[in-house]
């Protein structure tokens, strides 16, 4: 894809795998629930991705924006959604939500010039 989305995905992918080797069964149950929670259910994947996002924006986590972002991108939303979305994070989380907008604009352009 892009340099910033290429580099995202090895170091979350590595540190992952690295975290896996001396996870305790605890820690696997959290990841796992993490994962099942973004299954098809009586929302769709797509409407799941898009609250993950607004809520890791409002939280001002990069690393889960950007996540959400590659998964949103995946699941089919467009650029006038993502600028809802990029709206509805803004209001609740207010100005201090705006560094992490523009990374998420930034790394959303990437995502798209694919």
């Amino acid at each position: 894809m892009g340099k910033l989305t290429d580099e995202f995905d090895a170091y979350r992918t590595k540190m992952n795998d690295r975290i896996m080797e001396t996870a305790n069964t605890n820690i696997k149950r959290f990841f796992a629930l993490d994962t099942t929670s973004y299954a098809e259910g009586a929302l769709d994947v797509k409407t799941k991705e898009m609250l993950g996002l607004v809520a890791s924006m409002v939280l001002r986590c990069d690393d889960c924006i950007k996540y959400h972002l590659g998964k949103c991108h995946e699941a089919g939303v467009n650029s006038d959604e993502m600028n809802e979305i990029f709206m509805i994070a803004n209001l609740v989380g207010g100005s201090i939500v705006i560094p992490h907008y523009r990374r998420a604009v930034e790394y959303w352009d990437e995502l798209n010039e694919a």
